[in-house]
């Protein structure tokens, strides 16, 4: 019998602000069944589609990507905050609520004969995620999936991401902000 994932994720009211229910990753992946289970689940959706590479959104995508990377045999592309990575890299702005940030993968480590798997651990808003999809395309890299341990509905960012061609698979859902 597989387990109740969605149990093992801690909601903290409140935080970071007033009026929001932060969903806590660090309680489903502290507890090794759960956790193991969890990147199991979302390797299990792409095996045999042909994923060379899986790319993580920092920081917590970096803890579920690894190891769905690991479980498909893939390589692992850590997409970063702007001044991160040493060495070459490319770039990609995206707005935030007020003002402007940068992601960054290393240049070269992926191209036209790539297919590339976006992991991260939540979409809300699908700022991030499309950003990230946007810098891996300009590449010249398949990337039409994308998994996500939780997804926000209601917030939107999952549609937000289909309508840029990506299919988005996600291992549970919660209601509310």
């Amino acid at each position: 019998m597989s387990l109740d994932l969605k149990s093992l994720v801690r909601t903290i009211p409140d935080y970071p602000k007033k009026g929001i229910l932060f969903r806590d990753i660090t309680t489903l992946i502290e507890h090794p069944e759960g956790f193991r289970e969890s990147v199991e689940r979302i390797a299990a959706t792409y095996r045999g589609k042909g994923i060379t590479h899986v790319a993580g959104i920092e920081a917590r995508g970096f803890i579920f990507g690894a190891g769905v990377a690991i479980a498909l045999g893939a390589g692992f592309v850590p997409i970063r905050k702007k001044g991160k990575l040493p060495g070459e890299t490319i770039g990609q702005n995206y707005a935030l609520e007020y003002g402007v940030d940068t992601i960054e993968i290393h240049a070269g480590v992926v191209g036209p004969e790539h297919k590339v798997l976006l992991v991260d651990d939540l979409i809300a808003t699908g700022g991030t995620a499309i950003a990230a999809v946007g810098l891996l395309r300009r590449t010249g890299t398949v990337c039409d999936d994308a998994a996500f341990v939780i997804d926000l509905p209601e917030i939107g960012g999952a549609d937000k991401l289909r309508a840029e061609g990506v299919a988005v698979s996600s291992l549970m859902a919660f209601q509310g902000h």
